[in-house]
């Protein structure tokens, strides 16, 4: 039985950046983050799609040892985005949105899912998220994200979401107008103020800090890239790699959360480097296990 879960979007994607223009990619948060976190651990996936969605693509989720016993084919369209990176590789301009079927996403959890042991709640409404939290125990790490809209729109509920995760995850923008502050150590603190164990903020091409007990436990740059092709994903990705760690040793103190902050960029490393997540497609293990000592020397004087 797998212990861990996603909960989260599979969508398809166009993306146009510097490099050229791919059409209806297979993507989305929990996409990104399951295959990811399944080079770690195996995992179920909760989300939901259209009766467009094509064969091959959930063909591949499954093909990383993904569970998608919970993937609910909904009358409708999938999940539609376009974005560019022309202007700036290190955001996105949505050029459309189409919500479609994931609109109305009210996530069934399989029986077999409810004692997953760690939980990713990926970029949905918080109080849908808060309603997921409520199908499961205590005995749990959660991992959550989220994004401007809902920072805007939904600050109550998502305090509330936070207190109750063991990570929150949000790039520098998104923690700098959520804690109302300026200042990224600042920002970090006010998230650890809320009550979740650690607080990680994403930092794109410049990295990432770990923030628990009130302190910046750790903080790392970007793997550092040559070539980038396509920064859709990035973060869940991050993510995955990050939570998969956690799974895979199955421990969280200190220690393990430092080694899976750098498991976490060397991931998202792998992802921009192609379309979608075809890099994916021809990584090995061995490969993640190189660029990770790589990364470490790198980050260690």
């Amino acid at each position: 039985m797998s212990k861990m879960l996603v909960i989260g979007s599979v969508a398809l994607d166009t993306v146009i950046t510097p490099v050229g223009t791919s059409e209806d990619i297979l993507g989305g948060s929990a996409t990104y983050f399951s295959i990811s976190a399944s080079f770690f651990t195996p995992l179920n996936l909760v989300a939901t799609v259209g009766m467009d969605f094509p064969d091959c693509h959930r063909s591949l989720i499954k093909g990383f040892g993904v569970n998608i016993k919970g993937l609910e084919t909904k009358k409708g369209k999938t999940f539609r985005w376009t974005g560019s990176y022309k202007e700036d590789m290190n955001c996105a301009k949505t050029l459309d949105t189409q919500l479609n079927v994931f609109a109305d996403f009210r996530p069934l959890i399989p029986k077999e899912c409810k004692n997953s042991k760690y939980i990713f709640l990926a970029n949905i409404d918080p109080d849908l998220q808060l309603h997921i939290l409520k199908c499961f125990g205590d005995n749990k790490f959660v991992g959550c994200d989220s994004m401007n809209y809902w920072i805007q729109n939904k600050p109550c509920a998502l305090k509330k979401l936070v207190k109750k995760g063991t990570f929150v995850f949000l790039n520098d923008a998104e923690a700098k107008l959520f804690s109302g502050e300026s200042n990224i150590i600042k920002a970090g603190r006010y998230l650890l103020s809320l009550g979740p164990r650690f607080a990680i903020i994403k930092r794109g091409e410049y990295g990432a800090i770990l923030f628990a007990k009130d302190k910046v436990l750790c903080l790392t740059t970007a793997y550092p890239l040559e070539n980038v092709c396509d920064p859709t994903g990035a973060g869940d990705t991050f993510a995955g790699g990050f939570m998969g760690y956690l799974a895979k040793m199955n421990r969280v103190n200190d220690q393990v959360v430092q080694k899976a902050l750098l498991y976490g960029s060397v991931m998202a490393s792998f992802a921009v480097e192609d379309f979608g997540v075809n890099r994916f497609l021809k990584l090995k293990k061995q490969d993640i296990e190189k660029r990770y000592n790589r990364f470490k020397k790198l980050t260690v004087v």
